[in-house]
């Protein structure tokens, strides 16, 4: 396969190229600093460069032409204002999906954030809850897409080494999840056409991933 990964530096998105890669799949990485090029290298994966708040739809399409899954990855993260929260995890995220449809990318995979759903029962100036208002409506543009798209909706992150055991379904309820199996289970889902149009949560559990999979 050719895979394509916006948010490309991203810690989730490193550990994906080098499993991708490991099992033999050509992966391109979207980044926004030339400096992050050597990185994607360093795991079996390449870089292209470019900044999804500036690039036009034209420029990301290019990118995905040819490409057999597009990954949305990205985010402005934890240090960001408020106003790269919608620049980025929607704007960005939008902009890529339109690509893909685009470039006729079909399979589409995107990270979503557990909680988005309930956004609007929190405090709206909260910037979590902007942050996550804009997550549900990067989820919104994709649902109303013709892609074969899944949303994945990790717990909270961690460093932790990955275990290999998770629990994945549409509803897990609250629990952490090592950023290693996150990437992992993004590997699978590429090739998981059961998980097409639906939006799954994952946490640590106690099933194998690859079984995990295969019973959705």
């Amino acid at each position: 396969m050719r895979v394509v990964i916006a948010g490309g530096h991203g810690q989730i998105a490193l550990r994906l190229t080098k499993v991708l890669a490991g099992a033999g799949h050509e992966v391109v990485g979207l980044v926004r600093n030339p400096d992050h090029q050597v990185d994607l290298t360093a795991v079996g994966g390449s870089a292209a460069v470019l900044d999804l708040e500036k690039a036009d739809v034209t420029a990301v399409a290019e990118v995905l032409a040819g490409a057999d899954v597009a990954i949305f990855s990205a985010g402005a993260g934890p240090g960001s204002g408020n106003e790269r929260k919608d620049t980025v995890d929607r704007g960005a995220a939008a902009l890529f999906a339109e690509a893909a449809e685009r470039a006729g990318v079909r399979r589409h995979l995107q990270v979503g954030s557990m909680g988005a759903d309930r956004a609007d029962e929190l405090d709206p100036d909260d910037s979590f809850t902007i942050y996550l208002r804009a997550k549900k409506a990067a989820e919104d543009d994709l649902r109303a897409r013709d892609l074969d798209w899944t949303i994945l909706r990790p717990g909270a992150l961690t460093n932790d080494p990955g275990t290999g055991l998770v629990l994945l379904a549409d509803k897990t309820g609250r629990g952490s999840v090592s950023r290693d199996d996150v990437a992992a289970v993004l590997a699978g889902l590429c090739e998981t056409p059961a998980s097409i149009g639906r939006t799954l949560e994952l946490i640590a559990g106690d099933t194998p991933i690859a079984t995990a999979l295969s019973t959705l």
